[in-house]
């Protein structure tokens, strides 16, 4: 049975990008069964795609090969790469998408890909002429290895955890979904905190959407893993012109 070839990107559907990568699959191996996660990512988003990419692949069967393309850095010297771990393919740029993802499965290999892939004139579109065709082939069964050359190592992201000092974490909003809910870096919390957001202070987490407030921020455990901010059947980003990046700060209370 062919494997799973599961696309993420920024490419959104206008330009045929996504047609063209499904395209190359096909050609390569017309068995391929392929599964869109999505490609609405906020155009160049390495964050975002990292963080999407985290909350997704965990349910897909065993086997599956995943291909994420928000590249911003294409044809320049950043590698593309295929990690193969214990349970799934990785095929993506070198530029830290994968950081999230990898942090809990066992990464047997990692290969920088330098064959089975498309010639043609441009270097600007290795989505279809790299990424797609190195997915195909893997899904045929060829041995990552065949691929290219292994390396040691693949790249992280840096400053996605919170910072932790004394009785202060310092976290930050990560991405927007597509209701507006900020996303932050926050994955777990003390068992009593006071969250400062903007003027805003928080100190306790709603069970459901429609709880809380409509004047001021809520708290929720979301669906990618971490903590988000939100307001009842409106878009917090929007309300509060809240921006990536935008500090957040917990205090630890003394139980």
């Amino acid at each position: 049975m062919s494997k799973i070839i599961a696309l993420l990107t920024d490419f959104g559907l206008k330009d045929g990008f996504v047609g063209s990568m499904k395209g190359v699959i096909l050609s390569i191996n017309p068995d391929a069964k392929i599964v869109d996660i999505s490609h609405d990512i906020t155009s160049f988003d390495i964050v975002e795609a990292c963080v999407v990419l985290n909350a997704t692949y965990k349910y897909f069967p065993k086997g599956t090969i995943f291909v994420s393309v928000v590249d911003p850095g294409v044809g320049t010297e950043r590698k593309p790469i295929v990690v193969k771990t214990q349970d799934y393919y990785f095929v993506a740029p070198d530029n830290g998408l994968l950081t999230l993802a990898l942090e809990n499965q066992k990464v047997e290999k990692v290969i920088h890909i330098k064959k089975y892939t498309l010639k043609t004139d441009t270097n600007t579109f290795h989505g279809r002429d790299v990424f797609a065709p190195t997915s195909a082939y893997i899904s045929k069964g060829i041995n990552v290895e065949d691929l290219g050359d292994s390396l040691e190592d693949y790249k992280k992201l840096e400053d996605l955890k919170p910072k932790v000092e004394k009785n202060k974490i310092f976290g930050k909003i990560l991405m927007f979904d597509k209701f507006g809910n900020g996303i932050t870096n926050i994955s777990t919390l003390p068992e009593k905190f006071r969250l400062h957001y903007k003027e805003y202070t928080l100190e306790n987490v709603k069970n459901n959407f429609l709880e809380g407030e409509k004047d001021k921020p809520n708290l929720i455990k979301g669906s990618f893993g971490f903590y988000e901010l939100f307001i009842p059947m409106k878009n917090f980003k929007e309300t509060f012109n809240a921006q990536k990046n935008d500090e957040i700060l917990i205090e630890v209370r003394k139980l």
